[in-house]
């Protein structure tokens, strides 16, 4: 069996069925639990109907962001492993970024297929092991830290505004991270050695994965939402924005795919990288 077919084997496709089979599983049974409950409190039946659409309604969005991830992922991945990962816990940010730091150690790139079972078996465990920090801190730390932060934060209107707007830096900050990655092109390293005229040169090879079509796809992102966003205040479509997200990032997809197929293949193919060489001493004294 060659590692293609190990992705998609029948046993790791019946992993991920059981994964997802238990999700929905223990989803079916909370849902039971609070239908009965919201019984005994009185609480109507349309009201009970109304509330559990409008839940499933809001779960869409977050859905759509989901199996975007899962299609970024699936070039390097396949789509069985993002698909297990995000059936329980994760995220674009989170994933990709648990992906790639592993990919570093052997100088790859998420945009390449990951071909060998121990580099698939080390994202695997570098995915699932940085998710389960969170849940084991969270019941104890949560509470606590949460109630530290309300105390600040909600001291006086002042202080909520400073909260609200160290909130959206941090988040702008990891956004900014991964802009600035993409337009600088993250790199991965290799290194080789190459015999020549008796000496031994160490060759550094750095390949950069962004180009022009990153910036397209950026740019195209950039300006679909800010539209959308638009779009939602002036028409008032409270329910479409939280999918401004999800259909910008599916639009500049598209727009991606769109790109590909009509400007010339020196631009789609255009990106900027940096070939460097190192000399090592010590080998060069090993040869002598």
């Amino acid at each position: 069996m060659n590692f293609q077919d190990f992705r998609t084997s029948p046993v790791v496709l019946a992993v991920a069925l059981g994964v997802v089979v238990f999700v929905l599983a223990q989803s079916v049974f909370f849902l039971a639990k609070s239908w009965k409950r919201g019984k005994e409190l009185g609480i109507s039946k349309d009201t009970l109907k109304s509330t559990a659409v409008s839940s499933a309604v809001f779960t869409v969005a977050p859905a759509i962001s989901i199996l975007a991830t899962v299609l970024v992922l699936a070039n390097a991945l396949g789509i069985v492993l993002p698909w297990i990962r995000l059936t329980v816990i994760g995220n674009l940010a989170y994933e990709t970024t648990a992906a790639q730091t592993a990919l570093d150690f052997w100088g790859t790139t998420i945009n390449d297929a990951v071909g060998d079972r121990t580099q698939f078996a080390t994202i695997a465990w570098a995915m699932t092991l940085g998710s389960i920090a969170p849940l084991l801190l969270i019941p104890f730390l949560c509470k606590k830290l949460q109630k530290k932060v309300g105390d600040v934060v909600n001291k006086n209107e002042n202080s909520k505004k400073l909260g609200d707007a160290i909130s959206a830096a941090a988040f702008i900050g990891i956004v900014f991270a991964f802009v600035a990655r993409e337009i600088n092109g993250y790199t991965a390293q290799t290194i080789t050695e190459a015999a020549e005229n008796g000496a031994v040169e160490k060759v550094k090879q750095i390949a950069g994965s962004a180009g022009a079509m990153s910036i397209f796809v950026l740019v195209s992102a950039m300006i679909l939402l800010v539209v959308l966003e638009l779009i939602c205040k002036k028409f008032k479509l409270e329910k479409l924005q939280p999918f401004a997200m999800p259909l910008a990032m599916f639009g500049a997809m598209g727009i991606a795919i769109l790109l590909t197929n009509v400007l010339p293949e020196s631009i789609v193919n255009h990106g900027w990288y940096e070939i460097g060489t190192e000399i090592s001493r010590e080998a060069v004294e090993a040869v002598k």
